[in-house]
């Protein structure tokens, strides 16, 4: 009698009749009311920077697969994905040619290069958008204020706290600042999709539902980044403008949480997190920039192979090898 054909294939591995593509068009739906703030709060350029980045990720990824003579995979939407969170990973007044090159980095150099999907060692939007940062820093930080809002609003709250906090906290003034329900609809300065915590949260949740993710390293990271804003600042307040300010809540749902490059166990999905969540904070409150989410999550995914391997279960009715006297 023939035995059944296995396959063995990269992650992401889902128990269940979804595929990749299904996976990834939840992705793309969840990040829908995000991309609807951020083309209500900075008008049609928003819609066409994340058009440029989403065509160009669709692009790059067709012309790699053909140069590199594999499989064709633009069908799994996953270059799609990519495109969004680039795009939400950028300023709005950002030059629209600088796109393409923060593509070319996402899919080429971190996705095809290494085998495609499942096989990248970092999130590829985030690598993008840290390049980007270090070879366009004045671009990458021309903050533009919300359509309607006054123009003080177009600094990142973040940086003005971080400021205020460095020298002299005594002088925080919530009047200085967006008023909370303003950080929490999105009417501040900021990157493109990172505005809008309102609209962050319900594209998690819906994840959550449809169990494309599990809310264990969102509520870990942001959770540890709470507790250390509050023993850091203070005040409770301060902690809630940290939380809502800069892209935690971007990063800790949708990029934190991509299955090839965090863990897969349990306890490591944990300390991954808990590391997210403390490196963001070195970074906020002691470097020179006062976001530091992309390169906690960077260089936390370059751990996750080894925190895999520490956490990883015992295989059942294996035993304990002994140290040798």
């Amino acid at each position: 009698m023939e035995q059944p054909l296995v396959i063995v294939s990269t992650s992401p591995h889902v128990r269940s009749p979804r595929t990749t593509r299904g996976v990834m068009l939840d992705v793309c739906a969840a990040l829908l009311p995000a991309l609807a703030a951020s083309v209500w709060h900075f008008g049609a350029r928003a819609f066409l920077l994340a058009l440029v980045s989403v065509g160009s990720c669709v692009a790059f990824e067709a012309l790699s697969r053909i140069v590199m003579k594999r499989p064709q995979s633009v069908g799994d939407c996953s270059a799609i994905v990519t495109g969004l969170l680039l795009a939400f990973n950028l300023p709005p007044a950002l030059p629209l040619w600088m796109v393409p090159i923060g593509a070319l980095v996402a899919i080429v150099i971190v996705k095809q290069l290494f085998g495609g999907i499942g096989q990248n060692f970092a999130n590829p939007a985030i690598t993008a958008r840290i390049v980007l940062l270090l070879s366009f820093p004045a671009a990458m930080t021309g903050w533009s204020a919300p359509c309607g809002v006054d123009a003080i609003a177009s600094a990142t709250p973040l940086k003005v706290l971080g400021e205020v906090l460095a020298s002299r906290p005594s002088d925080f003034s919530p009047g200085d600042f967006p008023s909370l329900l303003q950080m929490l609809l999105g009417q501040r300065g900021g990157s493109l999709g990172e505005t809008c915590a309102a609209a962050l949260l319900l594209g998690g949740l819906y994840l959550c539902i449809r169990k494309v993710i599990t809310p264990l390293i969102p509520l870990c990271y942001i959770g540890v980044v709470a507790l250390c804003s509050f023993f850091y600042t203070g005040s409770p307040v301060l902690m809630l403008y940290e939380l809502l300010g800069g892209g935690l809540l971007l990063g800790a749902v949708f990029m934190a949480t991509d299955y090839s490059t965090s863990p897969v166990t349990r306890w490591g999905k944990v300390i991954f997190a808990v590391g997210c969540g403390l490196l963001t904070c070195l970074i906020r409150f002691f470097g020179n920039m006062p976001e530091g989410v992309s390169f906690a999550i960077l260089l936390m995914n370059l751990l996750s192979p080894h925190i895999e391997n520490l956490t990883a279960p015992k295989a059942f009715g294996k035993e304990k090898r002994h140290a040798k006297a």
